[in-house]
């Protein structure tokens, strides 16, 4: 999550917004927010999936995603207007220690336990600095600083819940009440989650 990239950053980058209605900004910032995440986020990705696997049921894994979409939310506004400024040498390293816990967690425990929404919170609030590490390379328009900020947020949210879609359109619709799912797709796709999100943490420590 260190830097935005990808066509839709590029556009924004390349165009002058002062020159743009408001509308025409917020559906830029709509669009870099949901790229961020589809196809950019990889990180970001496998989080969800790993929140999605242990229940992966619709209405608990929306909970989850709705504690962190308000979690991150704050931390991106509270970074984004200087209230807070977090050294991405020490955010990035905990967003990928947050994607080990959950995969971990996932491997380890049977069912879906209440204090994971806490838990979920929490992280999100450290995955809302790595979205304003990524989001103050390119800055946002003064004309329409708060608005941009929460078409960039609704993007993000909108990304995630793509995702959450497409996770249970894929195994949740057909595979979740099967015997068979923990043994076969929840323990491992929550090792396969873990190794690579250890190997990050690693990478990101040693940075």
């Amino acid at each position: 999550m260190l830097a935005l990239a990808g066509p839709a950053a590029a556009h924004v980058l390349n165009t002058d917004l002062s020159k743009l209605p408001r509308t025409a900004i917020y559906w830029e910032y709509l669009k870099l927010g949901f790229t961020h995440i589809l196809p950019l986020g990889f990180d970001h990705i496998l989080f969800i999936v790993s929140l999605y696997l242990l229940e992966p049921r619709l209405k608990p894994v929306l909970w989850q995603a709705t504690a962190f979409t308000v979690a991150h939310s704050i931390t991106l506004g509270l970074a984004m207007y200087g209230i807070i400024r977090p050294p991405g040498s020490v955010v990035e390293p905990i967003i990928a220690l947050s994607i080990l816990f959950v995969a971990l967690e996932n491997i380890l425990t049977n069912r879906l336990s209440p204090w994971r929404l806490v838990v979920v919170f929490g992280f999100g609030l450290v995955h809302g600095m790595g979205f304003a590490s990524a989001l103050t390379g390119l800055g946002l328009p003064r004309q329409a600083y708060f608005g941009s900020l929460v078409s960039f947020n609704v993007g993000v949210e909108l990304g995630q819940l793509s995702i959450i879609v497409l996770c249970w359109a894929l195994v949740g619709r057909w595979a979740a009440a099967r015997p068979w799912y923990r043994a076969r797709v929840l323990v491992p796709g929550s090792v396969l989650i873990g190794l690579v999100a250890a190997y990050w943490t690693v990478e990101r420590l040693l940075a």
